[in-house]
């Protein structure tokens, strides 16, 4: 098999140890390619600001090892499936392209649209709660009626790879971000799932293989999470960890972000309050508030099999009140409890779950009516 000239040049590029992102960029801006920065001479090298006799060194002195790893990369790429994008690559992602401090590659294993017309990225804490994943099911549910959708995250636990699993189970296209190399999956317990979002989405990092997922790369994976997005969406979080590292690096982007708002006595509430608190993110508390805000279409056929799904997933009480609202709206909280035979202490907290499973709103008076009514 042929291997792309080209290719193996912005890989070597890319494995000369000490040359940032930033500087690779420049240089290739410069020289016009890869291959053209590695042919130059130390004097070329030097004249570009940022560059002195230390990285002109590393580039000179490094490129006939970093070409026998581009090699091995190759071959390893090839054998699993994994398709190495450089930046000057057509099939780079568009969106992320866009961004200052964006990989000189990536690695991609899977069968998704890495430029679909909406992509969401999905983030939260690793210790997600009840309400955190009920938030994130019925955001990735919603997400279904809408044409070319893609949902990014970081395959971690908790949320990330609750949106992963949810994503898969409705059929939504899904990309995991990975802090290492494609050859291994971290954490492990996250494997099957995994493989499954080969079959309608992927695997994508910037690292190579044998990269283990040590600390440092998954603050600077999230970048990348931020950066595939027209969107950014922290469903829950504390104050501090990856979920805000990622808002505060959309910010910086210029994506716009979201959160869900949560508990002030919860810990992992208090990241999305703040965000919302500090005109960061916009608050939304249903998915149609996102589909506003991205002035977004719903696909009418889709949107229906979503609200079916939706449906299905109430319990009985759930059900019956949400008919009845539907047959009889707009009908008070004192007419409901008079036909379904419930005390009003108990039917609130049904109709909260309705409202907060976007199906019903509340109007003044406490009057209420189905969501699409």
């Amino acid at each position: 098999m042929a291997v792309d000239s080209s290719l193996v040049d912005a890989l070597a590029l890319n494995f000369i140890p000490g040359v940032g992102i930033i500087t690779q960029r420049n240089l290739v801006n410069h020289f016009g390619s890869p291959k053209a920065v590695i042919e130059a001479s130390s004097g070329e090298l030097q004249s570009i600001s940022g560059v002195g006799k230390r990285i002109s060194a590393k580039i000179l002195n490094g490129k006939s090892a970093a070409y026998e790893r581009a090699e091995k990369e190759i071959e390893f790429a090839d054998k699993h499936q994994i398709k190495i994008l450089p930046f000057l690559d057509d099939k780079y992602p568009r969106r992320l392209k866009q961004c200052v401090d964006a990989p000189m590659l990536i690695y991609y294993r899977g069968n998704a649209n890495l430029d679909s017309a909406r992509i969401v990225s999905i983030v939260g804490t690793r210790n997600a709660s009840h309400y955190g994943r009920d938030r994130c099911k019925e955001l990735v549910e919603a997400l279904s009626g809408y044409d070319d959708v893609l949902v990014v995250s970081g395959l971690a636990y908790g949320i990330d790879s609750y949106a992963h699993k949810i994503s898969v189970e409705n059929d939504v296209p899904t990309v995991g971000v990975l802090g290492h190399g494609l050859d291994q999956i971290y954490p492990n317990k996250n494997r099957n799932l995994a493989v499954k979002m080969l079959d309608n989405g992927g695997l994508l990092s910037e690292y190579p293989s044998n990269t283990r997922p040590d600390r440092q790369n998954f603050p600077q994976r999230n970048r990348i999470i931020a950066g595939m997005a027209d969107v950014i969406v922290v469903v829950e979080a504390a104050i501090r960890g990856g979920a805000l590292i990622t808002a505060e690096i959309a910010n910086n982007y210029n994506r716009d972000v979201c959160a869900f708002p949560g508990n002030v006595d919860l810990e992992y509430s208090a990241g999305c309050n703040l965000l919302i608190k500090s005109h960061r993110a916009h608050l939304i508390t249903r998915a149609e508030d996102l589909g506003y805000l991205m002035d977004w279409q719903l696909n009418s056929q889709k949107s229906s099999t979503a609200q079916l799904q939706l449906a299905v997933s109430l319990n009985d009480a759930e059900k019956n009140i949400y008919k009845l609202i539907r047959e009889k709206e707009p009908i008070s909280i004192d007419e409901i409890a008079q036909l379904a035979g419930e005390k009003q202490s108990k039917l609130a907290i049904v109709l909260l779950e309705l409202e907060m499973k976007g199906l019903i709103m509340t109007m003044p008076g406490k009057i209420y009516r189905s969501f699409n009514s």
